[in-house]
């Protein structure tokens, strides 16, 4: 069995449901301090994270992943036990072999690799971990990059691990994501019979034109990286379950997923002023409205970092121009470009991941260091 093979198969074994690292860290910060990196664990919360670097000074590279997995769902579902790698048909399945403990393994191989292969490198390469990726991302990265900002410590590159790929390896580069902005609303109403109605007041009726108002509301009209901003209702609900009560309360939650042609403060602005103008005051009557910002919205343009992952992936995937996207959710690249770094997202076929028998083909898993590596020669030892 190949070391990225191994590494990854003992990754998958440790259920490490987020925000449990269940050792993986460990067992990385191990085999890293051999190859000669510095360890500094920083734990906060319950949240693990883990900074390995190896060299000084500028630039600095760093490759971003993390250990935490999705919960499997029912065990009786899988073909084989999702905390049990197993290879059949060329691929291998595990509950993270493809988001992304095949990733991380590569990540760690490519590192150890290079830095055996150039002791006396210029700069700095770097390996920032946390389980607390498919969480709440709060005592991850999130903290982590607040840390290095109090610290001044400077990321110039950051290459993160995420599955990016959609039918083969690079194929597809990530080369920024939309941000996100939850909102989460409460309607007052008064709980009365459905038989009186005039002794009662329906939150659900009352907010009803509002949420026509902002679901055919057009935020913006994007831009050549992103497209419109999205508005989605994710969950509502009211009642106590009885058909002949009318509710007392409304509870919903939203969330907009925007580019840079719209900002944090333009869209909760006007999302307020329609709901007022709707006759639901999200700051009166009982109402209440609370925000949460997940990340801003970040875009990688043409630079060092994507001419040299271009560069890499035509070398040792033979694609010569991999799609440059912006699309998808969010990953943890979002806390890093804040710090002033190029960031990019490459890694494995994404299809099957948070599914039940997720899986990564055997041939990605042990190409993926030898292309990791080629961008850390692009950015360091090829510039010496």
């Amino acid at each position: 069995m190949s070391a990225v093979l191994d590494l990854t198969c003992e990754l998958i074994h440790r259920a490490s449901v987020t925000p449990d690292d269940a050792g993986c860290q460990a067992v990385i910060a191990e085999r890293l301090a051999r190859a000669g990196f510095v360890i500094e664990r920083l734990r906060f919360g319950s949240v693990d994270n883990l900074w390995a670097t190896h060299g000084s000074g500028d630039p600095v590279l760093a490759f971003l992943g993390h250990t935490d997995v999705v919960p499997s769902g029912p065990a009786e579902a899988w073909a084989s036990p999702p905390f049990e790698p197993t290879v059949r048909g060329g691929r291998l399945y595990g509950r993270g072999a493809a988001d992304m403990k095949s990733g991380v393994a590569a990540m760690v191989i490519a590192l150890a690799d290079f830095v055996e292969a150039h002791p006396h490198h210029p700069g700095t390469v770097a390996l920032l971990l946390t389980s607390d990726e498919e969480g709440s991302a709060v005592d991850g990265v999130r903290r982590v990059a607040a840390e290095f900002r109090r610290r001044e410590q400077r990321i110039d590159w950051c290459v993160v691990g995420e599955p990016s790929s959609k039918e083969r390896l690079g194929d597809l580069i990530r080369v920024g994501r939309r941000g996100s902005l939850t909102g989460r609303l409460r309607v007052a109403g008064v709980q009365g019979h459905v038989a009186y109605p005039d002794k009662a007041k329906n939150p659900i009726h009352g907010f009803a034109p509002a949420l026509a108002a902002l679901a055919a509301t057009r935020w913006d009209d994007g831009d050549d990286a992103f497209p419109p901003t999205s508005f989605q209702v994710s969950n509502i609900n009211a009642g106590t379950g009885a058909d002949n009560v009318i509710p007392g309360e409304l509870r919903v939650v939203f969330n907009f997923r925007f580019g840079t042609a719209s900002t944090e403060e333009s869209l909760r602005e006007r999302t307020e002023a329609i709901l007022r103008e709707q006759g639901v005051d999200p700051a009166s009557n009982g109402n209440q409205l609370d925000w949460w910002l997940s990340g801003e919205p970040f875009l990688t343009r043409a630079g060092v970092l994507r001419e040299a992952t271009i560069a890499a992936i035509r070398e040792r995937c033979g694609i010569d121009q991999p799609e440059l996207s912006a699309g998808g959710g969010t990953s943890d690249g979002r806390f890093i470009a804040p710090l002033g770094a190029e960031v990019i997202e490459l890694g494995p076929v994404n299809a099957s991941i948070h599914k039940v028998d997720e899986h990564v083909a055997l041939d990605e898993v042990e190409r993926l260091p030898g292309l990791y590596r080629s961008i850390i020669e692009r950015l360091l030892a090829l510039r010496a």
